[in-house]
């Protein structure tokens, strides 16, 4: 395991350029130790490597060549889906500088918003993107002072936008829950566009037949409430 790990390593990290050739050493011994010891925290797989204490070096800085060989790997294949969520990395407890607050505001941890490429055949490609941010404690008033958070499913379209541009043999499929049905995303559905082939949007895609219709069985479940709920079946379009 750990030589499989540490030549995937090798190959993915090859032509790293992180300003100082020990650093670039330091980040593939690192990424090598975490590989092989995946449920392992960073000072239990690693030690003390000093590579993530550098002031001038961000993570986005190590990440870089292996969001270049996920592109590559990508133009290999016809369809792509881009799959992005967001994770709450929870730290509660640690003494860490730079953390906020979670979904709780007595949590204390960070968010991460990846975008990860795979096939329709569920092969992983690798991570295309990523935003990282502490959410800002709330004022008196209970508002943040921050940024809207909604603007990290903007930047993660626009950038699979700009991959899909460098790859014009690969369709990438944006692929999102709803938390994502934010306007701006929705502004070029809005109206009744032009289609390539003559028609229109609206007509379509209201008057064509279904893709696929998918039945979910529910389980039965109690509500205290309401009292017990029986199971049902749904059917989404």
């Amino acid at each position: 395991m750990a030589a499989e790990a540490a030549g995937w390593v090798a190959m993915e990290f090859e032509g790293m350029d992180l300003g100082d050739e020990r650093l670039n050493r330091r980040a593939v011994t690192l990424t090598e130790q975490l590989a092989a010891k995946p449920m392992a925290s960073i000072p239990g797989a690693c030690g003390g490597i000093p590579l993530l204490s550098q002031e001038e070096m961000s993570w986005q800085d190590i990440l870089q060549r292996h969001w270049q060989r996920t592109q590559e790997r990508m133009a290999a294949h016809g369809v792509v889906l881009c799959l992005q969520d967001t994770t709450e990395p929870d730290f509660d407890g640690q003494e860490i500088a730079g953390l906020g607050p979670l979904s709780y505001e007595a949590q204390r941890g960070m968010y991460l918003h990846p975008t990860y490429a795979v096939t329709p055949k569920r092969e992983p490609l690798g991570l295309l993107d990523a935003w990282m941010w502490a959410r800002d404690s709330k004022n008196d008033e209970g508002e943040r002072a921050q940024i809207g958070e909604g603007l990290r499913w903007i930047e993660g379209y626009e950038r699979v936008a700009e991959r899909a541009a460098e790859l014009p043999n690969t369709r990438l499929v944006y692929v999102a829950d709803r938390e994502s049905d934010v306007i701006v995303l929705m502004l070029r559905a809005q109206h009744n566009r032009a289609l390539s082939d003559g028609g229109k949007l609206w007509v379509q895609k209201n008057g064509g037949p279904g893709v696929k219709t998918i039945w979910l069985g529910l389980q039965r479940v109690t509500d205290f409430a309401a009292g017990l709920r029986h199971a049902r079946e749904l059917c989404e379009l």
